[in-house]
């Protein structure tokens, strides 16, 4: 491929990996290594490999048949189109509710609004994000949501690995102490964490139609569309990154947070203060401005692009009712509906940042096995092209991964029971 073609296929696989980078790496990664040090890099590992023949998927499906995967849905029948609008329903209040709170979080520490208020001003700066973010949608579409994300995975993946390499210089590995004694990720409320910590690893499954939606877009944007070797190719780089950042994010927390027994405080602007806190350990305290400003343009990042996915996804999963175009009212409609809803969630949990985020990992975790086994259908039946059939050994990673899936939510659900 040459760098032409490159430049005109990359953009879907970057999309993902920043919706993926914020919440599930920024924040759970980081807790699970100052928490458990490396206990739980086996289950980062795992969620990963788990579900990326299902994120795979998304631009398999988009590049053979030149539609979405909530269009592929629906040839199951009306049943399926209702069950994935109802699921993305009732997700993308705690998800975008999960993704804002951390991004508001992160603006009310880079300009001191909760301490020159003297209150929690957190809530108050989700208005002022999510205001901007509908307003860059609504305005730009795809193409400024393109090139914004480019620009901040970038600034994020060159700053990351540099703080990482920065820790392991300041703090050996044989240094990390071991987790508590009495750590059992099979019991209690560290199998809670453990579901929490999988659910949005690297993303949630059932967002994966997102990325062949935006595999769509980027062609009609471009006019240009790839082979489908080319196009996973430009996937493959994005969830590399994906897979990079969450251990970077790892080791962050056990080398500085683990090895000093801090944990990363609950509070909204004081978790901010704590995952910066990490960076300017490293870098020295003259960092601080410019790390607070790219940790808040990679979840600024995040809550554009996560709002961009929905909104696109309901108004692809309407015309499929419908059995008709995608209308970009019903997309903007449900741009400004998700946020709403979105701010009414941030404003019922304003103080304990954490149990926000759990609540829309462990609910994204519980429907991640029926959403892996529509798309595993979907891309190995006789109607789907069999030269885009995935092939032997990508079937049986998807085949274990939905075991893994499947395996793990009975166990939470089971724990669930008195």
């Amino acid at each position: 491929m040459n760098l032409r073609r490159f430049l005109l296929t990359l953009g879907p696989g970057i999309l993902f990996a920043s919706t993926a980078i914020g919440t599930s790496h920024l924040v759970q990664s980081t807790r699970a290594g100052a928490d458990y040090g490396f206990a739980l890099l086996w289950a980062i590992m795992a969620a990963n490999v788990a579900k990326y023949p299902f994120f795979e998927f998304g631009t398999r499906y988009a590049n053979a048949t030149g539609t979405s995967l909530i269009a592929g849905y629906r040839t199951f029948g009306k049943w399926a189109a209702w069950a994935y609008l109802i699921i993305t329903a009732l997700t993308c209040a705690f998800v975008m509710g999960g993704v804002g709170i951390v991004t508001a979080a992160f603006l009310d520490h880079l300009f001191g609004a909760s301490r020159l208020l003297g209150m929690n001003a957190t809530p108050h700066v989700a208005v002022l994000t999510f205001s901007s973010c509908v307003g860059i949608l609504l305005l730009g579409r795809y193409a400024a949501l393109d090139k914004v994300i480019k620009a901040i995975s970038l600034v994020l993946l060159v700053g990351t690995v540099g703080a990482t390499i920065g820790a392991l210089l300041h703090t050996p590995i044989s240094a990390v102490p071991p987790a508590p004694a009495d750590f059992n990720p099979w019991r209690g409320a560290e199998f809670t964490f453990l579901i929490a910590l999988l659910g949005w690893m690297p993303s949630a499954v059932d967002l994966s139609p997102w990325v062949s939606i935006w595999t769509l877009e980027r062609y009609r944007q471009t006019g240009y569309k790839p082979r489908l070797t080319a196009a996973l190719r430009e996937f493959n780089l994005g969830y590399f990154f994906c897979i990079l950042l969450a251990l970077c994010f790892l080791l962050l927390g056990a080398l500085l947070l683990r090895t000093s027994d801090m944990p990363l405080p609950s509070g909204t602007a004081a978790f901010a203060a704590g995952v910066i806190g990490l960076y300017t350990e490293v870098l020295g305290q003259w960092s601080a401005p410019f790390v607070g400003s790219a940790a808040f343009a990679a979840m600024f990042g995040t809550c554009l692009a996560c709002l961009d996915g929905f909104s696109r996804s309901f108004g692809h999963g309407i015309a499929a009712l419908r059995d008709a175009p995608v209308k970009a009212h019903h997309e903007r409609v449900s741009l400004i509906l998700i946020s709403l809803g979105a701010l009414l969630l941030i404003i019922g949990f304003p103080d304990d940042i954490r149990t926000l985020l759990d609540l829309g990992n462990i609910l994204s975790f519980c429907i991640a096995p029926p959403s892996a086994l529509a798309m595993l259908i979907l891309v190995t039946r006789h109607r789907f092209p069999a030269e885009a059939r995935p092939k032997a050994w990508l079937r049986w990673t998807a085949y274990l991964g939905l075991a893994f899936l499947t395996g793990l939510t009975v166990l939470f659900l089971n724990s669930l029971i008195p």
